[in-house]
């Protein structure tokens, strides 16, 4: 249920009117669900969600194109990292130990500047991005902040040397949550069903989970929720909530959620390399 707080939560900060339903699927049988890690559900097969749909075809909603961040959660911590100032982050003593010494001027000196534009916490970092599909079971995502790209595989994820701040991400669409719009009514336009866009990283290089130098370990798992939110004014916001699970820095899965607004064009999105003015 706290995946459905975030959400909720997310969406009236976001939307200036009503919000109106996701368009929905073409086909499948799900309700809305809990957060990434927990139960199984109502409505979908044994481990709590509605069966996952693959690729450009099975497309729930359109994410493609470019996105601004709305920058209200957290915004102390996203746009001014502090050495020493954590908040709600889960960190062990292990991890509190390494933060406490974050230099980034060090880290840049290391060749290691982009830790902090990981997959865990770039798309904390306020900025831009640019969603495209690759081919037709790929999904990439450009960020200016750090000019990362992420990688969203529908069918098998080549092998990963472990070498990548970006990971290896496994991505279906989930048609056991409902969205944000699902929350509000029931589902896609007409009662049918809406859904999500689930994405679960592994094998990233360790780097840091917040721009402060919390880090994550090799070991760490990362799952994203991607929701599409529109307003009767034809305003589409993108929820993005998400857990990262670390037994070797975390003493509970860490939190987040962030949202974004569609832009016309590719006006401001100007890609900018790790520690870049």
């Amino acid at each position: 249920m706290k995946r459905l707080a975030l959400v909720l939560l997310l969406v009236a900060v976001a939307a200036a009117d009503h919000v109106v339903a996701q368009a929905p699927p073409q086909d499948g049988r799900g309700r809305a669900g809990g957060p990434p890690t927990g139960p199984p559900g109502g409505g979908g097969p044994p481990g709590g969600r509605g069966a996952g749909r693959g690729g450009r075809g099975g497309a729930v909603f359109d994410m493609t194109g470019y996105w601004v961040s709305v920058v209200g959660e957290d915004w102390r911590w996203r746009s001014f990292p502090v050495r020493g100032d954590y908040g709600a982050v889960p960190l062990n003593q292990a991890a509190r130990k390494i933060a406490d010494t974050w230099d980034p001027a060090r880290d840049a000196a290391a060749g290691d500047g982009c830790k902090a534009f990981a997959a865990p916490s770039v798309m904390r970092i306020p900025g831009r991005l640019h969603v495209t599909w690759q081919d037709d079971q790929t999904i990439k995502i450009e960020t200016d902040a750090g000019q990362q790209t992420r990688l969203f595989y529908f069918g098998t994820p080549p092998a990963a040397p472990g070498d990548d701040w970006q990971g290896s991400s496994k991505a279906e669409w989930d048609l056991g949550n409902a969205g944000a719009g699902g929350l509000f009514f029931g589902g896609g336009r007409g009662g049918e069903p809406a859904g999500s866009l689930k994405v679960v990283t592994t094998k990233m290089k360790p780097g840091y989970a917040t721009r402060n130098g919390v880090p994550f370990s090799a070991g760490a798992t990362l799952t994203e929720y991607f929701d599409l939110v529109k307003t009767k004014s034809g305003v589409e916001y993108l929820v993005l909530t998400s857990t990262l699970e670390d037994a070797t820095y975390m003493s509970q899965p860490m939190w987040t959620a962030v949202h974004f607004k569609k832009q016309r064009d590719a006006s401001g999105f100007k890609p900018v390399a790790c520690g870049g003015k």
